[in-house]
């Protein structure tokens, strides 16, 4: 099996604002991506600050080797000239539209397949690899649908959102996660993103078959249930513990980039 590769999501919480244990400014950004890398994740997942893309992303190489995946999926590509001139990695592409609902917020947004292909085209001429969200299972028939254009680079670098509310909810259950991974492409290297306290559920699955395991503020600030993490390392850290239990080593960010093919 191969090692464990650990995203960590740095964003605010939407569903949980309450929790308020995340960076609010650039510099502390920068700073918790760098903990994220030390406490053993070897990719962060960073919503770069409108105007300030190229200087996060340099910031942050400056100080660490982690893998840099930009978000937000949400956006279109009008809206994220900043994230290809920073030319982080990774770029967040959503399979399909956004209809989420959050605490403070209402997220619905629609991306048709035009637009996908149009991510891959850019992506490609900007020399950053895509992450691919997939929220259910429909997004299969999108990737199989780009396959055939010809416009997927290999391996397909997935990421399994279960739990998050709103009409492209799917439930954070075993059952799903297992339904679900059995319908991804054969080559794909697939991760999970879980909002709510059943994150160690479907982790546990993922880190024992194989899959690999995004946590973070974004995701579930939390622990445990009524636990609120002090800061996202140690949300990490917490993951590299139960990897080890389990018996599954943690990829550094240079073996996550071999195995991902990224350059």
């Amino acid at each position: 099996m191969e090692k464990l590769v650990i995203t960590a999501t740095t964003a605010n919480s939407w569903i949980y604002p309450e929790a308020k244990n995340w960076a609010t400014n650039v510099d502390d950004l920068v700073e918790d991506a760098v903990q994220c890398y030390e406490a053993g994740a070897a990719v962060v997942h960073v919503h770069l600050t409108r105007g300030h893309e190229k200087e996060i992303v340099d910031k942050i190489r400056k100080r660490c080797k982690v893998v840099i995946q930009a978000g937000m999926s949400s956006d279109i590509i009008p809206d994220r000239k900043g994230d290809f001139e920073a030319k982080p990695e990774m770029l967040s592409v959503i399979l399909h539209h956004h209809a989420e609902f959050f605490t403070e917020l209402a997220m619905n947004r629609l991306h048709p397949m035009e637009e996908l292909e149009e991510y891959c085209l850019k992506s490609r001429e900007a020399g950053v690899r895509i992450e691919w969200e997939v929220w259910n299972a429909g997004a299969t028939w999108a990737l199989e649908y780009l396959d055939k254009k010809r416009l997927l680079d290999k391996p397909n670098i997935l990421t399994c959102f279960f739990g998050w509310p709103g009409s492209t909810w799917s439930p954070p259950t075993a059952e799903e996660y297992l339904h679900r991974v059995k319908y991804l492409p054969a080559d794909s290297k697939h991760t999970i993103s879980v909002m709510g306290e059943e994150q160690t559920l479907i982790a546990t699955l993922a880190i024992a078959s194989g899959g690999n395991v995004r946590v973070g503020t974004e995701d579930w600030p939390y622990l445990a249930p009524g636990k609120k993490a002090k800061n996202n390392a140690e949300i990490v850290a917490r993951i590299v513990r139960l990897a080890n239990e389990m018996g599954r080593e943690v990829a550094t960010p240079d073996e996550a980039r071999r195995m991902l093919n990224l350059k």
